[in-house]
């Protein structure tokens, strides 16, 4: 069977540096895969700014799939990755041939991050920022936070990497046309070995869409750095 094509997102404070290991066990397993970074992050730091806002992720991610001329794609979002994915599936659901939400966020049009998070979980992060990030970023928190254990080989490897996130997208709503997912085929991968706490809402609004596929996979919400032999195996089987 032909390979199929793969974009990967990465979620909060990461960039495309996170897929590493994923990426290259699905290119060896024949399919073609793309990880952008948003702007602001990894690699593409030197571009933070005060006016990078959700659409500008979603505009990221959109440009993406159309300046690579990609078709049929498996699009893929971790974490906060999960907003760009909902607003490109809005805007091009035509290119798009299967949604993965990995442990991620899933918000309706007009929500914001912070506006659909617990209460204390938004509170804390908003003093972050208004502490530690002269309002203009959230710090990066410790990679246990992401379910990587302090003592994984990896972990020193994620921590140099982690970049601070743009403020902005947490504050700005997502702005869609249609339901998240749009109507295509749409799959949520939920990281439960430990659950990720501050996205329990989202994961509550999926097991409640009888259309959506569930699965679990069981390691820490970084499953692409914890656990990217089996993610790439799941991902593989999907569209």
């Amino acid at each position: 069977m032909a390979g199929k094509t793969y974009v990967l997102l990465h979620g909060a404070f990461h960039g495309a540096w996170c897929w590493r290991e994923v990426a290259a066990l699905l290119r060896a397993a024949g399919h073609g895969v793309t990880t952008p970074t948003q702007t602001g992050l990894g690699e593409r730091r030197h571009l933070l700014s005060a006016q990078i806002t959700m659409d500008t992720f979603v505009e990221d991610l959109v440009q993406h799939l159309e300046a690579e001329e990609l078709e049929d794609v498996v699009l893929v979002g971790h974490s906060f990755g999960g907003n760009a994915v909902s607003g490109a599936a809005d805007r091009v659901p035509g290119r798009i041939r299967h949604l993965v939400y990995l442990d991620a966020m899933i918000l309706e049009d007009g929500q914001t991050p912070w506006g659909r998070m617990r209460p204390e979980v938004a509170a804390e992060r908003r003093r972050l920022v208004a502490e530690q990030g002269a309002g203009l970023v959230a710090p990066p928190p410790p990679v246990n936070a992401f379910g990587v254990p302090e003592d994984h080989p990896l972990a020193p490897w994620v921590r140099r990497r982690l970049t601070p996130h743009p403020a902005g997208t947490y504050r700005t709503p997502l702005r869609l046309g249609a339901p998240p997912g749009n109507g295509l085929p749409c799959t949520y991968i939920a990281c439960s070995a430990p659950w990720y706490a501050p996205l329990d809402w989202a994961r509550d609004w999926v097991r409640a869409r009888p259309d959506w596929t569930w699965q679990e996979i069981a390691t820490g919400h970084d499953a692409m750095v914890t656990a990217p032999a089996e993610l790439a195996r799941m991902l593989a089987a999907i569209g």
